[in-house]
């Protein structure tokens, strides 16, 4: 399964897969250029379990930030795979009785240095951490109203306004759900929306790879601007490389832009897929 992506100020994308049980190696992070050329690949500790994937920069250095649905784990690396800290579930938090009910999937960068993390396979919790790792608190509660989630799979932190806004991937809600930084339900977004995995944005367009075989991009006022590649319904998740449609996805997982205009994206299938989408000017 190719779960997670994402691209550092030199242009090296990173992807984060499951290793599938015929792969000739074991690690869950493979490096490539920007034509494809693998560069370099590291993280066995991920196998079975890479699925997030998010980078920033903090002071000179890059950092990724993984979820591993395996360990249950957030774990900080350097971009060669060295571990800086890795945290489990918030016990502090004292909203689960034991630990397999947490399971994290994704995180989102506060302007202050904290993280979100999204607490998608386990209780639907968001939680708040410092950069250090340390707990802050209980952003979002579990739920189907405003200002709770259900399979909280994907977010990010919108800069696009004035007041930032934490944006979910609220997946088991087939909804878009826009929160103030400290939880405060602001709007539904739901046109265009299935099962929403994750967000990523070039300037005002927003881009979201969706579980139900197609990737959306929305402009400033969430309004669609172009459904890509939808080949809903999909029955092909456990077929064959070769019953694969070129230009139709099947269950996309996770999506980039690369280079302010292409677009990468990734998807949860056993054997692994990765789709490169050019810009064509009008």
């Amino acid at each position: 399964d190719t779960h997670g992506l994402a691209v550092d100020a030199h242009g090296r994308i990173y992807l984060a897969h499951t290793v599938h049980g015929s792969s000739v190696g074991s690690e869950a992070v493979c490096v490539y250029d920007q034509k494809g050329k693998l560069l370099d690949a590291w993280g066995a500790d991920f196998r079975g379990g890479a699925h997030g994937l998010d980078l920033r920069k903090e002071g000179r250095e890059e950092f990724l930030y993984h979820c591993d649905t395996r360990r249950r784990l957030v774990v900080k690396t350097d971009l060669k795979g060295k571990v800086i800290w890795q945290k489990g579930w918030p016990k502090e938090s004292g909203v689960y009785e034991s630990e397999d009910r947490w399971c994290p999937t994704n995180v989102a960068f506060a302007p202050n240095g904290d993280l979100f993390v999204g607490d998608g396979y386990g209780s639907s919790y968001i939680h708040r951490f410092t950069v250090n790792g340390d707990y802050v608190g209980v952003v979002v509660k579990p739920g189907k109203g405003e200002g709770e989630v259900l399979c909280p799979h994907g977010l990010w932190v919108d800069h696009r306004n004035k007041d930032p806004r934490l944006i979910v991937a609220d997946r088991s809600n087939n909804r878009i759900q826009y929160l103030t930084l400290e939880g405060k339900h602001i709007s539904f977004l739901k046109e265009g929306m299935r099962q929403p995995c994750h967000i990523h944005f070039n300037k005002d367009l927003m881009l979201v790879p969706d579980l139900a075989s197609v990737v959306t991009i929305l402009d400033k006022n969430d309004k669609v601007v172009a459904q890509l590649g939808d080949g809903n319904p999909s029955n092909l998740r456990d077929a064959p490389r070769d019953k694969f449609i070129p230009g139709k996805f099947i269950h996309p997982h996770a999506a980039i832009w690369i280079n302010k205009k292409d677009i990468l994206v990734v998807e949860w299938v056993p054997i692994g897929r990765v789709t490169l989408l050019k810009h064509v000017d009008a």
